[in-house]
């Protein structure tokens, strides 16, 4: 594994990230015309979810599933064996679980949402409140589909797009007190820390702060699960950002982070670039807990839904988590797409967070009210514009309350996420371009409204139409000042 520290300077004084990878097999892009975007949009109901990839140009829908894997996962996936019980790549994988995260019982799930409904189910009950520091989409609707409810406890400067605080994701200590004391702690059946943030712009939390959650979670009895999804990104953050771990291994802070936490769970599309999940931790009695579960809702217990190919490759995706220059080529790349478009006057979520840029739809659309989803609608300019697929974090991303009011998000962002060691740093600048000139042709972009509105995860499957003719007007925007360009 890499030992180097700092950063690689340019003789020119340019500030850019450099690839310490190089390309051996390459997937052919499309960047199709602008009339087909829109077609392709309208036969999609504006969501991006439901865009066909034969019309995406740069797809920063997300990094789940989409990291590039290494040659090393490649061939040890050439070694996998497939019984059905007993397999010796399951043995791996405990075995990295172990050596890597630190935690001795091992649980496999098909994906990190499989992990949330085995971990609600047994522990959620009606009338259950759980304690984050922010929500996921994903993990909200498991505890309220068991009757659970959740409390987001962030401190104020975690809400301020363009603020510096390094640490935007720590959970407020004096809120989970109160929160506690007011609910009782028979009522919360464990305290969840994700690692990072997904919706508030990928914000990492701090290992101080994590102490001091571990601490009043002893005080009460509680149990700390954590969401180690992003957990190699948080871990390089806080080796940037946290001076006493500074000098710190990345398995010397992975393994500060997931020794604080009675579970840890995740998902392995994100964590170690493979198609997979797992639940894992040292208490024996946890683990018999949720066991029976494993075979009920994902397959037996040494393999849990995975491809045991893809076992293999998770298997050696984290012990990859502790290479530096692996972990710290996505953050690199997104703090470069986040400074260079702060700079052209965008505004973005900062400071740099993981997973990848994410762009204030509130501020870009602020002449569109949050009835007409303006990170919906963003995204489907965006797309309509450059051919990228981005993903909405906002309204669209939230769901009903009980009675089917909407309930409107603190955040309405574009999320353009940047995968590992998948774009090429012209294809960022790409990015910055186009967006640019949305932005500055941003007035041009109308709300949306819902015609097809599933109950549950609407912006998986959900469908838009705009509220007037704007995307022909951007559109003709769009061929006046490119012409014929894609």
């Amino acid at each position: 594994m890499s030992q180097r520290t700092g950063n690689i300077k340019f003789y020119s004084g340019e500030q850019i990230p450099l690839e310490l990878h190089k390309a051996r097999i390459v997937q052919k892009l499309h960047l199709v015309p602008i009339e087909r975007r829109l077609q392709a949009l309208r036969e999609g109901g504006f969501n991006t979810f439901k865009l066909d990839t034969k019309d995406v140009f740069l797809d920063m829908l997300t990094d789940s599933g989409t990291n590039a894997m290494s040659d090393n996962q490649l061939g040890a996936m050439m070694v996998a064996d497939d019984a059905y019980a007993g397999s010796q790549s399951f043995v791996r994988y405990q075995k990295a679980v172990k050596e890597v995260l630190g935690k001795e019982y091992l649980l496999p799930v098909h994906q990190g949402r499989a992990a949330e409904n085995i971990i609600s189910k047994t522990y959620v009950k009606k009338g259950s409140i759980v304690p984050m520091n922010y929500h996921f989409t994903t993990a909200m609707a498991h505890i309220t589909q068991y009757g659970g409810q959740i409390e987001e406890l962030l401190y104020d400067e975690a809400y301020e797009i363009s603020g510096k605080h390094p640490f935007k994701g720590n959970m407020n200590l004096e809120k989970l007190r109160e929160c506690i004391e007011k609910n009782g702690k028979e009522n919360i059946p464990y305290i969840r820390m994700e690692a990072s943030t997904n919706l508030i712009g990928g914000q990492p939390f701090s290992i101080e702060n994590l102490r001091g959650v571990r601490k009043i979670a002893d005080e009460y009895g509680i149990r700390l699960v954590l969401d180690a999804s992003l957990l190699g990104e948080n871990a390089w953050l806080v080796k940037q950002r946290e001076s006493e771990f500074s000098n710190s291994s990345m398995k010397e802070i992975i393994q500060t982070m997931t020794g604080l936490a009675d579970i840890v769970y995740f998902s392995a599309r994100k964590l170690s670039s493979a198609k997979g999940g797992g639940i894992c931790t040292n208490d024996q009695k946890v683990f018999k807990e949720m066991e029976p579960l494993i075979p009920l809702f994902e397959g037996f217990l040494t393999y849990g839904g995975i491809s045991v190919r893809e076992v293999e490759a998770i298997a050696v995706g984290l012990y990859e988590t502790l290479d530096e220059d692996m972990i710290r080529q996505s953050p690199e790349f997104i703090e470069y797409l986040v400074n260079s478009l702060e700079e052209k006057g965008v505004p973005v979520v900062t400071p740099a967070g993981v997973l990848g840029c994410h762009v204030d739809a509130m501020r870009v659309c602020s002449h569109i009210p949050q009835t007409e989803y303006p990170a919906g609608a963003l995204a489907a300019a965006f797309y309509l514009i450059s051919g990228i697929r981005g993903m909405e974090r906002g309204s669209v991303s939230n769901q009903r309350d009980e009675e089917g009011n909407e309930t409107y998000a603190d955040m309405e962002l574009l999320r353009l996420a940047v995968p590992r060691r998948v774009f090429t740093l012209s294809q960022i600048k790409f990015v910055i371009d186009r967006m640019v000139w949305l932005f500055e042709n941003r007035e041009l972009i109308g709300g949306l409204r819902f015609v097809y509105e599933p109950p549950v995860l609407r912006f998986f499957m959900g469908e838009l139409e705009p509220i007037n003719d704007w995307p022909e007007k951007l559109l003709a925007k769009f061929k006046e000042d490119f012409g014929e360009s894609l």
